[in-house]
């Protein structure tokens, strides 16, 4: 079987490409008309083949070899309360269990990528669009698109956190309602460098807590040790005022002193940018 169809098995049907269409269109409608429900789908778990369950497994060892070293006490500490199971693919209704009351966030399957304004739509209810599909064998290492290692196991264990958890919520209905360009590309730029490429300071260590980091076993260490990595201390303004690459490791990398830090901090901008916007903060 070519792995371009295994790939595929989980969102083969209907349901998906009409999610799929839905959050393809809400890029052109305002705010208040979006409808994060029309994006989610059901995850049809009895339709991952033991190879998927085997990538998993092999993604998962890999990573926590050296992750208890590398990653950030907190992400650690999500890891242990929500549990992943380390042979299968996640349950997601099985994660949502245990996060909904440590957090009220909940991750909500989808079938691939969403544009932005959906994606926006869906944090600021403190739910987290979650690819089902994993990524074949053949792209082990690198995976353009999310899946659900990186959605899963990358992301979910910082939503356990209640501060990066309100983070979230307020990057979201930020970016949601944001309409000004330059808003738009300083927001994105927040993103990438806190919640997919973030480094954060905990007991005179730098350490991970990005998702793109966490999932990569390659440039986790490049952008702890590597000489080639600017790592700058975290200022908002600056953040937002440095452009990004997607196709490479990354040479310049934030490092927060805490997670209270970057709350506080999304909590000033989004204030700016929702009466700028317009919005009620």
């Amino acid at each position: 079987m070519r792995a371009d169809i295994r790939y595929n098995l989980v969102i083969d049907g209907d349901e998906f490409a009409r999610a799929q269409a839905a959050a393809d269109e809400a890029s052109d409608l305002p705010a208040e008309r979006i409808d994060p429900e029309q994006f989610y789908c059901t995850q049809l778990w009895d339709r991952y083949t033991p190879e998927d369950h085997a990538v998993w497994a092999t993604l998962v060892k890999r990573r926590l070899e050296t992750l208890e070293q590398q990653a950030s006490d907190v992400f650690l500490e999500g890891m242990r309360l929500l549990g992943f199971d380390r042979e299968f693919v996640p349950r997601i209704a099985e994660v949502n269990a245990k996060l909904k009351g440590l957090t009220g966030w909940q991750s909500r399957p989808v079938p691939g990528y969403l544009p932005a304004k959906a994606f926006f739509a869906c944090l600021s209810r403190r739910e987290f669009p979650t690819t089902v599909t994993i990524r074949p064998r053949e792209l082990l290492d690198y995976l353009p698109e999310p899946d659900i290692f990186h959605d899963v196991f990358g992301h979910v264990p910082l939503h356990a956190d209640p501060v990066f958890a309100d983070f979230l919520q307020t990057y979201g209905k930020a970016a949601l309602h944001c309409e000004d360009p330059y808003h738009v590309e300083r927001l994105a730029r927040l993103f990438w460098f806190t919640v997919e490429f973030g480094l954060i300071r905990e007991q005179g260590r730098v350490k991970l807590y990005g998702s793109g980091l966490i999932s990569s076993v390659g440039e986790s260490p490049h952008a702890l040790h590597s000489p080639d990595v600017d790592r700058r201390p975290f200022d908002l303004d600056r953040v937002c005022d440095t452009p990004f690459e997607i196709d490479h490791y990354q040479p310049i990398l934030y490092v927060l002193e805490s997670f209270e830090q970057l709350r506080d901090a999304m909590h000033e901008y989004a204030n700016r940018v929702l009466e700028e916007s317009g919005v009620a903060a």
